[in-house]
């Protein structure tokens, strides 16, 4: 069919996880027939991942376009989780309208709101529908209600739906039609071009998904990146079906994506914009920010020698995500490894997955961690350091300061109690409380490093799972940073060192202390515990020596021939205690990634 800007529409798919935003991708490429091979269409077809499709999560986002009655329909299924918000961020730019979609059974979800947000501030057109209207547990007026106290939205103007069964979904195609409008451009104007995703393609370099505002594209075309300063010639160009489909070329207002023969994906970073190297555009994009990783965790692989392997695998894994990070990392119990940067931690998790899976590895992670900044006396100098290691001389410290969060939650009104219990607990501050019907919306301002130590299992422990809960990085506030030092036998084991606030320090301190108590074996002499603060001991555990009778080979005499042996015995523990070592197995370690 012919290209008309008049018929063509963007949009993509807001919602929370498991909501079902991609069985209904799977039902929009039924109906649309698109031209997918009946062998390759499957279930949860944009989750191409295994790991997507046995977690029933989507982590990497996949754009597809669909025709309908002369109509070009660009979709692009993105994640729902939090830690994946970036891609969020990347479609919403992309596009002119949203399906909000919310469960039936469960309401409006905290990422759900926050998403919603977004698309209000990108000025899109959103289409409000309630998805699983099948189901018999579905309460309909109450989802109504709810978008309507949530973005004001009438009961006329809400699509129910059921994905699964197909029903009413005609009727939303139409909504689609009649209220996203088409998207403005110029094709006569200099080529100004959207980076918002980029991966690797083995055989044809870099590929870039992009959305032209102004211009056209065509194979051979000489093309810049303006934030990296990089020419390229054009392979070819195409559309997603969702697989990579050729064309002639591409116009103002189509989303599709360019092969650009580069063999370094950082060159091409999202959120930048492509323009022609002979007529550039004369004003870039505002485009976005390159994501930034929020948490941190070493990996290390339980058998040193595939160290090297690690590297190897970490390195294709970052062509097809960008996103992660990492630089060398060592431990005197694990050897060598990565400290390697990701936007969460179902991210983390995912990614130690995927390495383990597709590359088979076995790996340890370490506790995450967060990117503090100090302040140094010296020429006011600020620094950034993830690990305890790094942590300079209290006297060199002018201020030390630690990420914030702003955190939404969303909770039945019946766990309130004890959802403002944990979170006093975990030292977050209460911004602000709102209703909607039997939901409360809370937002609070929270330490990153206190929402990564188990605060989402824990939220999701004392509201039997009905709570959900979305966050935002707003930068660094000043806060009491200390290091506590745990000595052996009066020797420091830096790497059981750990950062923390200095109000919890004394409770962290006795935990540890009795955790390592706990797990390092007792030796011929007595090993003395002790978790410091600077010169200060806060928590102090005896680790008793073995006892060994060496009166037991006296048969007969007196009590002399007793207090001589015991005596030199005595003598050798002291000179053991003096000069012994404590070796800590690798298995005590482990135990202790879970103290924090």
């Amino acid at each position: 069919m012919s290209f008309s800007q008049a018929r063509l529409r963007n949009f993509c798919v807001i919602s929370h996880i498991d909501h079902g935003k991609t069985t209904l991708t799977d039902r929009f490429l039924e109906i649309t027939q698109t031209d997918i091979a009946k062998n390759q269409l499957t279930e949860r077809l944009l989750d191409s991942n295994p790991i997507e499709q046995e977690r029933g999560i989507t982590i990497k986002l996949a754009p597809v376009r669909m025709i309908y009655q002369d109509y070009i329909f660009n979709l692009i299924d993105t994640p729902g989780h939090v830690d994946f918000s970036y891609e969020v961020s990347r479609s919403l730019t992309a596009c002119e309208g949203a399906l909000l979609l919310v469960d039936a059974t469960q309401g409006i979800q905290a990422q759900t709101m926050a998403t919603a947000s977004q698309a209000l501030d990108h000025n899109l057109t959103i289409i409000p529908i309630i998805n699983k209207i099948d189901l018999p547990n579905a309460d309909i007026p109450k989802t109504q209600h709810q978008l309507h106290q949530a973005f004001g939205f009438t009961k006329s103007e809400i699509i129910s739906i059921s994905a699964k069964t197909g029903q009413n979904l005609i009727q939303l195609i139409k909504a689609i039609i009649k209220l996203i409008p088409s998207p403005q451009g110029n094709p006569q104007k200099s080529l100004k071009a959207l980076v918002f995703n980029s991966f690797y393609h083995p055989h044809q370099g870099v590929i870039a998904s992009i959305r032209l505002i102004d211009g056209q594209v065509k194979p051979h075309d000489s093309l810049y990146l303006i934030s990296n300063q990089t020419t390229f010639s054009v392979e070819s160009v195409g559309h997603f079906t969702p697989y990579l489909k050729p064309t002639t070329s591409l116009s103002a207002g189509e989303v599709g994506y360019l092969t650009t023969g580069l063999k370094d994906i950082s060159l091409c970073r999202v959120g930048d914009t492509i323009t022609s190297s002979t007529q550039p555009t004369s004003q870039p994009l505002p485009g976005y920010q390159e994501a930034k990783p929020m948490v941190f965790m070493d990996l290390y692989p339980i058998n040193n020698q595939d160290f090297v392997k690690l590297k190897k695998a970490f390195a294709k894994l970052q062509l097809v995500d960008s996103s992660l990070s990492s630089q060398p990392a060592n431990s005197p119990v694990l050897g060598s490894g990565l400290k390697v940067g990701f936007q969460g931690l179902l991210h983390a998790d995912v990614v130690q997955e995927r390495l383990e899976r597709e590359f088979d590895l076995d790996l340890i992670a370490t506790n995450p961690s967060v990117k503090y900044q100090i302040e140094l006396k010296k020429d006011n100098q600020i620094i950034s350091i993830l690990s305890p290691t790094d942590f300079p001389d209290p006297t060199l410290i002018n201020q030390t300061k630690e990420p914030y969060a702003q955190v939404t939650i969303f909770t039945p009104t019946q766990y309130l109690g004890a959802i403002l219990n944990l979170c006093q607990d975990f030292r977050a501050q209460s911004q602000q409380q709102q209703y909607f019907g039997q939901q409360v919306k809370l937002t609070y301002k929270m330490p990153l490093q206190a929402l990564i130590s188990g605060f989402f299992g824990q939220l999701k422990s004392v509201s039997s799972g009905f709570a959900n809960l979305d966050w935002q990085f707003i930068g660094f506030q000043p806060a009491d940073i200390v290091k506590l030092q745990v000595l052996l036998n009066r020797q420091p084991v830096e790497p059981l060192a750990t950062l923390v606030v200095r109000s919890q320090a004394s409770s962290l301190a006795k935990t540890l202390a009795k955790k390592l108590k706990a797990i390092i074996p007792r030796q011929q002499f007595e090993i003395p515990i002790q978790i410091a603060l600077g010169g200060k001991i806060l928590a102090r555990e005896t680790i008793k020596a073995f006892r060994k009778d060496v009166t037991a080979k006296l048969y007969g005499g007196d009590q002399t021939r007793k207090d001589k042996l015991l005596k030199k015995q005595k003598k050798g523990k002291r000179r053991l205690k003096q000069i012994g070592k404590v070796a800590i197995p690798q298995e005590a370690f482990l135990s202790l990634l879970d103290t924090h």
